[in-house]
């Protein structure tokens, strides 16, 4: 199985999903998973208005950065979203 790095820079919103790492079979696989569930998206997932990933497989960008040791299952491995909050908003000022 192959890992690969997916990120976005289209949806930036308050907890939205910015890079995972995922295994996949191919870059195909890759860019059309989900970096919440780690399940194929399809065509209704992408139109989704409150979306938390980009509009289109076409914003994905997929880097492929090597092979897994052991065999896996396809997914997410792991993944980073948009939540940082200043010190002043965690204290509420």
């Amino acid at each position: 199985m192959k890992l690969y790095l997916i990120s976005q820079t289209e949806n930036d919103n308050w907890d939205t999903y910015g890079k995972a790492v995922v295994c996949a079979i191919d870059e195909t696989q890759a860019r059309n998973m989900n970096p919440g569930t780690g399940k194929p998206m399809i065509k209704k997932d992408w139109n989704n208005r409150e979306r938390m990933w980009c509009s289109s497989p076409k914003q994905v960008v997929v880097e492929y950065l090597g092979e897994t040791q052991k065999e896996r299952e396809p997914g997410v491995i792991l993944c980073a979203s948009n939540t940082s909050i200043t010190r002043s908003e965690l204290l509420g000022m």
